[in-house]
C-alpha cells in the first residue's frame, strides 16, 4: 500500500471518529445510506469489471499493443480518444486498465489520450446532460474536452 492510499485510509478514519463524536446517530445514518448506495452499485461495478477481463482475455493487452505500435502516432491518439468517448468504465478501472496497456507496450500518447477521454467526454451521458444543461453547453463541454484531452495526450508525451 503506497503511502497516498495510506494516507486517505487515515484521514477518513479521523473524520469518521469526529463525526461519530459530534453526533453518532446523523453518522449511522451516512454509513447506513453509504453502504446501501454502494450496494446498489455493487453489480454494476462487477459487470464492468467482467467486461473488461473478458475483452482483455479475448483481445489481451499485448494483441491491442501490436495493433496501436502499427499506427501513426496521431492516428492512434485520435482513434483511442474517440475509443475513449463511446465508452463509459469509472476512473477507479479505467486507471488500472491503462496501465495495463502501457505495460504491454501501447504508447503513453494514445493511452492518455483514451483515459482523458473516457473520463472528460461523454457520448454515452450525452443525452442526459442534454436533458440537464441543454444542447449548446452539453455540445460545448464535449468538443472542448475532447480538444482538451488530445493535447493533455500530446504534452504527456512530451514530458513522459
Amino acid at each position: 500500500m503506497d503511502i497516498f492510499t495510506m494516507a486517505i485510509w487515515i484521514g477518513t478514519i479521523i473524520f469518521l471518529v469526529f463525526s461519530l463524536t459530534k453526533n453518532k446517530e446523523k453518522t449511522k445514518t451516512a454509513l447506513k445510506m453509504a453502504f446501501g448506495m454502494g450496494k446498489n452499485m455493487l453489480i454494476s461495478i462487477l459487470s464492468i469489471i467482467l467486461l473488461i477481463g473478458l475483452v482483455l482475455a479475448l483481445l489481451p493487452p499485448e494483441q491491442i499493443a501490436g495493433f496501436v505500435e502499427k499506427q501513426n502516432v496521431l492516428v492512434a491518439t485520435i482513434a483511442s480518444a474517440l475509443f475513449g468517448t463511446i465508452t463509459l468504465i469509472p476512473a477507479f478501472i479505467a486507471f488500472p486498465l491503462v496501465g495495463t496497456l502501457v505495460d504491454a507496450g501501447v504508447g503513453i500518447v494514445p493511452s492518455v489520450a483514451f483515459l482523458t477521454t473516457l473520463t472528460m467526454v461523454g457520448v454515452v451521458t450525452f443525452p442526459l446532460e442534454k436533458k440537464e444543461f441543454g444542447i449548446k453547453f452539453t455540445v460545448v463541454r464535449n468538443g472542448l474536452s475532447f480538444i482538451f484531452a488530445i493535447a493533455i495526450a500530446l504534452v504527456m508525451g512530451v514530458i513522459i
